[in-house]
């Protein structure tokens, strides 16, 4: 039995269920963020380890970070003899690697580094007794993942495969690509209102808070979708835009134009096509900050768009600022900033806080947002209010390097656990498995269509404390279609898990890949 080897931790009632059905068979487990997936993930590792004695465990994560938190999980929770346990980086030389795999029984891992090794032949993953793909929703996207696990099944002289996610995805093809994917033979899917998990969380309040668009945004608003819908008539009547013209649907066609264009058809229509296309997703963008945003955002964006066509860097830029529309909305836009105007959100974010903070002196609040901009403008904000010391959490850039690198994270989340600062403003690098201490908040500064990352989010409060939800939707504008697409999505989601589940235990196949090229 595993528990004799657990230190300073007791399994809850729910993960001794879920780890009998992993114990069993390969199996696919949904837990939101701070249930204990990993607790789940040491106890088997524990109980293969001791019936294929010599083998190894492989833990992978999406993040060196990720795969550290592991790592320093298992060293927390195991006696200090049971293992060799090591971090697989790509700041060890391969050489290293190699020497460390043979004498190393638990390796934590990016999916990359591994898969490097095996195409460089440098071990081999036969005598691997457990393998173990934490953010399992990503193998649906991540290639290492899925080639690791084709490999395991393929070499491994005792395989059993774990996958860990939060949330798979909200349609039953994507979760059963990752079921085939990961060869999982069972699902086992928890949420907050599951019986057996309610007993140990918090309560959790919810709150939905709605703000009225401005007028003078409104009429900002409604100028830049006169010039939107000029660009897409153009696309309908050059006909390569048949479907939706959301943002969304844009990008796809602009994908599918330029790959048509690369493969030498240049045909004129064609390239006219992709410079309106290029303006219509400029546009699209523009109003989704102006609707779910800040002022300062939106205008800033406006004022890359007159660099870059003082730069020449595109016709149809150049074409796009010289409209007299786009002056008057960028001119407006200024006026109101010199007279202090903000989104009403911002106003209503100061608020929230400012009365979470009378309530509780040691308050710890994550604002989440989908822009570094808007993290920028929210940080600022917050600064002024008395006793509070917010800072932005940002992933690294990869095209300029801008951003936190892991260090910086690191430190910030230091800062966040002893109270130097008691507000995080973060993008998605905040809703991923990374160890943040729980908080008595959160709060989306606009809502996901996502289900994946909603869920991802609230995981971060209300465990073992009280906490709060707050999402903040500005009326009439894509925040309250985002909001109903995310809840609508969560709800599809379990449903699409319990059907395939259902087909699993009914001794249905997903059609897995038996024939490994």
């Amino acid at each position: 039995m595993p528990k004799e080897f657990l230190q300073n931790i007791t399994p809850r009632e729910y993960q001794q269920k879920i780890f009998e059905t992993c114990a069993e068979k390969n199996c696919l487990v949904v837990l939101p963020t701070g249930l204990g997936k990993t607790l789940i993930a040491l106890m088997l590792t524990i109980k293969r380890m001791k019936e294929f004695p010599g083998d190894k465990v492989v833990l992978l994560a999406p993040t060196k970070p990720l795969a550290e938190q592991h790592l320093i999980f298992f060293e927390k929770h195991l006696p200090e003899l049971f293992a060799d346990m090591q971090l697989f980086t790509g700041m060890i030389k391969a050489e290293q690697r190699k020497k460390i795999w043979q004498t190393a029984d638990i390796i934590f891992s990016t999916p990359q580094c591994v898969a490097n090794d095996l195409k460089n032949n440098l071990y081999n993953l036969q005598q691997v007794c457990l393998l173990i793909e934490d953010e399992a929703h990503k193998c649906a996207k991540n290639y290492d993942y899925n080639y690791l696990a084709q490999q395991y099944q393929r070499q491994s002289q005792h395989p059993r495969i774990l996958g860990l996610t939060a949330s798979p995805g909200n349609n039953v093809s994507s979760i059963k690509d990752i079921c085939k994917n990961l060869f999982i033979k069972d699902v086992e899917l928890r949420t907050r209102e599951s019986e057996d998990v309610k007993q140990y969380l918090q309560e959790l309040k919810f709150e939905k808070i709605k703000v009225n668009f401005p007028p003078e945004f409104e009429e900002l608003k409604h100028v830049l979708l006169k010039l939107f819908n000029q660009y897409v008539e153009e696309l309908r009547r050059r006909k390569v835009l048949f479907g939706s013209s959301s943002k969304i649907g844009l990008i796809q066609l602009q994908k599918k134009i330029m790959g048509t264009l690369a493969r030498g058809n240049k045909n004129y229509n064609y390239m006219l096509g992709a410079s309106a296309c290029a303006q219509a997703i400029k546009l699209q963008h523009a109003l989704e900050l102006l609707e779910t945003q800040t002022l300062s955002s939106f205008n800033k964006y406006l004022k890359n768009l007159f660099n870059q066509a003082a730069k020449k860097q595109s016709k149809g830029v150049v074409k796009l600022v010289a409209k007299p529309e786009f002056n008057f909305v960028y001119m407006q836009s200024n006026e109101l900033l010199v007279k202090n105007q903000e989104h009403p959100k911002l106003r209503e974010l100061k608020k929230i806080v400012g009365q979470e903070k009378l309530k509780n002196k040691k308050i710890k609040i994550i604002v989440f947002t989908q822009f570094r901009d808007t993290a920028t403008t929210i940080s600022k904000n917050l600064n002024e209010l008395n006793g509070i010391k917010a800072k932005v959490f940002v992933g690294q850039a990869k095209k300029n390097g801008t951003g936190l690198n892991q260090k910086q994270q690191k430190k910030i989340i230091q800062e966040f656990s002893s109270g130097e600062i008691n507000i995080l403003c973060a993008t998605c690098i905040a809703e991923e498995g990374l160890d943040i201490p729980e908080v008595n908040a959160v709060i989306f500064y606009e809502p996901i269509p996502s289900a994946i990352r909603a869920i991802q989010r609230a995981g971060r409060t209300a465990r073992l404390m009280k906490g709060k939800l707050i999402i903040l939707i500005t009326k009439n504008t894509r925040d309250e279609a985002h909001y109903y697409v995310s809840r609508a999505r969560e709800k599809t989601m379990h449903s699409a898990i319990n059907t395939i589940k259902q087909d699993l235990n009914n001794g249905k196949k997903l059609e897995f890949q038996e024939k490994l090229e």
